[in-house]
């Protein structure tokens, strides 16, 4: 599939050493770049400051969306685009306290809230889609084993309701089973339309399932969903194939993380295998793809695997959506540049609300105050109590 719509830059070569010139005599023009709209296949952002899926622990029992989070995601509706925090497709695939889900007919309701709160503020919201794989402990499954690409276990220690406990062995799933796990992806993205949102996106990310299916450190199978690059993408083509049959194609999109990130999961020959997906992803049309990559010094997942966003750019011809640990000087150079074309802000979304207002203003950002523990302890302190730009200077005054 090509980029929908007319790019506001021409795309450079990913490996140019062309110098990127950016304005800087006023505040309005520093980031340019970053606010020119942009189209994420059928979805029109008025700018490139998207917010990434970020993990916060505030749903209610039984995994259920509440008038929180309903807050916290209208808040922040200025985003380009709003992808959620990753959200669970089945009981099978959830293992973080007070995460949401999207099984249940209550999960439905709850969401449906926070889409008409996002849209009512003029936003648009993506709901990510997530299966934890071998990350899942026993305690989430009455005492049963997590399930994977194979009997493997993660390393270090799993975050339970009841503390923090180590990971335990994932048993392998088995041939008859992978239709059911599509079903259970399809069955979530059809509540996820249900819901209000303007698409999905597929957690091919961090460690998990899909993930743990790509690499060849965490997929030791011997059949169809094993030993080749074409072969460990076939679960992921398979579930994007059927949240394509229920949204279309251009509002369906996936993060990857190929240079490696965290909980264990790392591939000899990443160019390899994310190559062969990044082809899958060209042949299927998706509406855009994100990439985590984190460098040597980054958070949650530092690497000196090298990072892969030039294979893709070179296969894969729709929109390119990077998150890196950037700056929005960073984030500007790399889109003016050509090397993507959006970026997702993480962190700086949760203490900065109006996030877009405050990088287009040159306005200084608010920081994370209690880190980490207040992004996923309970209640609305480090949630919901950031005030916009607007408020805290009138409470400065």
């Amino acid at each position: 599939m090509g980029f929908k719509g007319k790019r506001s830059f021409p795309r450079r070569p990913c490996n140019s050493t062309a110098t990127v010139s950016i304005q800087r005599e006023s505040p309005l023009t520093m980031h340019e770049t970053l606010f020119q709209p942009i189209r994420l296949g059928a979805i029109d952002a008025p700018n490139r400051v998207l917010m990434a899926p970020l993990t916060r622990g505030r749903a209610d029992p039984g995994f259920v969306p509440n008038a929180m989070m309903v807050e916290y995601y209208r808040q922040r509706a200025s985003a380009g685009l709003i992808i959620t925090e990753a959200t669970g497709i089945s009981v099978e695939g959830l293992g973080w306290p007070s995460a949401p889900g999207i099984w249940s007919d209550e999960q439905v309701e709850g969401w449906k809230d926070v889409t008409q709160a996002v849209h009512d503020a003029g936003g648009r919201i993506v709901l990510q889609l997530w299966h934890m794989g071998r990350i899942v402990h026993p305690d989430f499954l009455d005492g049963a084993a997590p399930v994977s690409s194979s009997a493997t276990t993660a390393p270090g220690n799993a975050h339970t309701p009841n503390g923090s406990k180590p990971f335990e062995p994932a048993r392998a799933l088995r041939l008859d089973e992978m239709p059911r796990l599509v079903d259970d992806y399809g069955h979530a993205a059809e509540n996820a339309k249900k819901a209000g949102f303007d698409g999905v996106q597929l957690h091919g990310a961090n460690g998990y399932l899909i993930d743990q299916f790509l690499r060849d450190n965490s997929n030791f199978r011997t059949d169809e969903y094993g030993g080749s690059p074409a072969n460990r993408v076939r679960l992921m083509r398979e579930v994007l194939e059927r949240l394509i049959a229920v949204w279309g194609k251009d509002r369906v999109s996936i993060r990857l993380s190929p240079n490696g990130d965290s909980q264990g999961t790392d591939d000899s020959n990443p160019g390899a295998v994310f190559g062969e997906a990044a082809r899958v992803l060209q042949e299927l049309g998706v509406g855009f793809v994100e990439l985590r990559q984190p460098g040597p010094n980054g958070t949650f997942g530092a690497t000196d695997v090298p990072q892969q966003d030039a294979l893709i750019r070179s296969i894969y011809t729709g929109p390119l959506v990077l998150n890196s640990d950037y700056t929005a000087d960073q984030a500007e150079a790399d889109i003016a540049s050509g090397r993507c074309d959006a970026v997702t802000f993480g962190r700086p979304f949760i203490s900065n609300p109006d996030l877009p207002a405050r990088i287009r203003s040159g306005a200084e950002l608010a920081p994370n105050v209690n880190v980490p523990k207040s992004w996923y302890m309970p209640g609305a302190a480090g949630y919901i109590d950031y005030p916009a730009m607007a408020a805290a200077s009138a409470d400065a005054g």
